[in-house]
């Protein structure tokens, strides 16, 4: 057992910055690096009890504010936790393995090459039957993007729900209308500014999610044959949007850290007759990838050029534990180019189904389909979701979410390196719940999704994820339901058939 030091070594102070110089980062972020240096160096070790705030305040000069905030950002980055009524302790997580120690290592997959020319989609019914089985009780399933009940606390949505009823109860005998109750559109206003956002709260439409969300920004851009650019791979959700709506989808090649390639856009809406982008530039789905906030503003600046409409999903943003990278597009985009869409199934309530959007230059064509398509929601739901996300409660449910996913995917990935053929190759996106894989030798991941099936285990095979053939040897693996032994097992049991498929391949060509 590690013994708790009373006083660990502190990093020297902060210095401020020579007149007429900005500092090189924030102080809470320089005090925070400071620290990370010392976890990483070995001189806090796992378990090691850091200064109070008020100590380290009077250590460093700083204000208790700047010293809370940096150790929100080490609780961010896994390094410390928070010990209710005990103080910030060095994490478990935190501690690198011994030198000489053996860890299983993966490779990463490298930036996807897609068709350089617009298609049709036709994904339906492969999805639909793969959805069906990731529903059903019987199996466990990795099928789906979709945090499980284990990882929020019920007693929160109980009392949340409760509340609403009591105060709200008259709601129940009138019919609601959109654009949402005004207290919501306020809250989701007051939370945009953690994206760098300022948004009018008369401009944002609650709505049945972030994919109702994107559907009505595409309605209003774009007309049935025309050409919308998207990330490659891509969400199988999205692509039934273009599907449904008669869109033609030009995917762009992606990379898995940094996502969507700004050349091979430019060089498509140079050659393509593109009409709207679809983009998800914090923890991309499936790639988990996170484009660099220099990339964002020349993006932003891309847009503008071209004067071309973008829908920005911020689904994950929430789940990514840099505030950095939790920075919108939009941030960068004065003239309203960037249109957002979110909601908060991955982060607070996934049942309640409650999104939003703001159209940007097309605010109002967004809340007039809204109010003509499907009109308002259950007030009371929104009542609810407006107070949960007003609690003192959310920001720390947020981190423990956080490590919580964080924990459950370095597990994952372990476990992928010791199940699954040599040579697979799987990604490692820095926040959410979901893992890429590339299965070596060109094996077909329909063939090993069959072959789970049988076996009551439910995965993604990467068909899904296109509207091409290019990612017929990948599969994506949702990580946000149960994780206990049963489904550690399981996915060990998917890299035992994924070997097996693979090793049968020579006899069957012979």
């Amino acid at each position: 057992m590690v013994p708790v030091v009373s006083r660990p070594p502190c990093p020297t102070p902060v210095p401020e910055a020579a007149a007429g110089e900005e500092p090189a980062a924030p102080l809470y972020r320089q005090l925070a690096q400071r620290l990370g240096a010392l976890v990483a160096s070995g001189a806090l070790r796992r378990g090691d009890r850091l200064p109070s705030v008020r100590e380290m305040a009077r250590q460093q000069g700083l204000a208790q504010t700047t010293v809370l905030q940096a150790y929100r950002t080490l609780e961010d980055e896994r390094l410390i936790e928070a010990r209710p009524r005990s103080g910030f302790f060095v994490a478990a997580s935190a501690v690198r393995p011994r030198p000489g120690a053996r860890r299983p290592s993966l490779a990463v997959p490298e930036q996807t090459q897609p068709p350089a020319s617009p298609a049709p989609v036709d994904i339906s019914t492969l999805v639909e039957r793969t959805l069906e089985a990731a529903r059903d009780p019987d199996f466990i399933s990795f099928g789906a993007a979709c945090p499980g009940g284990d990882l929020f606390p019920p007693e929160r949505m109980r009392k949340a729900m409760g509340r609403a009823l009591q105060r709200q109860q008259a709601s129940m005998s009138r019919y609601p209308f959109a654009p949402g109750i005004r207290p919501l559109r306020e809250v989701v206003a007051r939370r945009a500014l953690g994206y760098g956002c300022t948004l009018d709260p008369e401009r944002i439409v609650i709505t049945n999610g972030a994919l109702e969300s994107i559907s009505l920004c595409l309605q209003a851009v774009t007309r049935p044959g025309d050409t919308v650019a998207l990330e490659s791979p891509t969400y199988f959700g999205l692509l039934q949007i273009l599907e449904s709506l008669h869109l033609k989808a030009l995917e762009i090649p992606t990379h898995p850290r940094t996502g969507l390639s700004l050349p091979a856009l430019e060089l498509a809406l140079q050659t393509q007759p593109v009409k709207a982008l679809l983009a998800v530039p914090t923890l991309s789905n499936p790639l988990g990838a996170v484009m660099p906030l220099a990339q964002r503003k020349a993006l932003a600046r891309l847009l503008r050029t071209h004067r071309l409409p973008m829908i920005e999903d911020l689904i994950y943003n929430d789940l990514c534990p840099r505030a950095e990278a939790r920075r919108a597009v939009r941030s960068f985009d004065p003239e309203g180019w960037v249109m957002l869409a979110s909601s908060y199934s991955k982060t607070l309530a996934p049942g309640l189904r409650l999104g939003w959007v703001e159209g940007g230059r097309w605010a109002a064509q967004v809340q007039r389909l809204k109010a003509a398509l499907s009109g308002g929601h259950t007030e009371l739901l929104e009542w609810a979701m407006a107070d949960l996300l007003e609690q003192v409660h959310h920001e720390p449910a947020l981190r423990q979410l956080r490590s919580q996913v964080a924990q459950r995917m370095d597990l994952a990935r372990r476990l992928v390196a010791s199940s699954f053929p040599a040579g697979t190759r799987v990604t490692s996106p820095e926040g959410g719940f979901i893992l890429w894989v590339e299965l070596p030798g060109g094996l077909p991941a329909l063939e090993l999704h069959e072959a789970a099936l049988r076996e009551r285990i439910c995965i993604a095979p990467g068909a899904m994820f296109s509207s091409s053939s290019r990612y017929d040897h990948c599969l994506r693996l949702g990580l946000g339901r149960g994780w206990g032994p049963a489904e550690q097992q399981a996915l060990q049991r998917v890299g035992q058939l994924a070997q097996a498929l693979l090793a049968a391949r020579p006899r069957l060509a012979a």
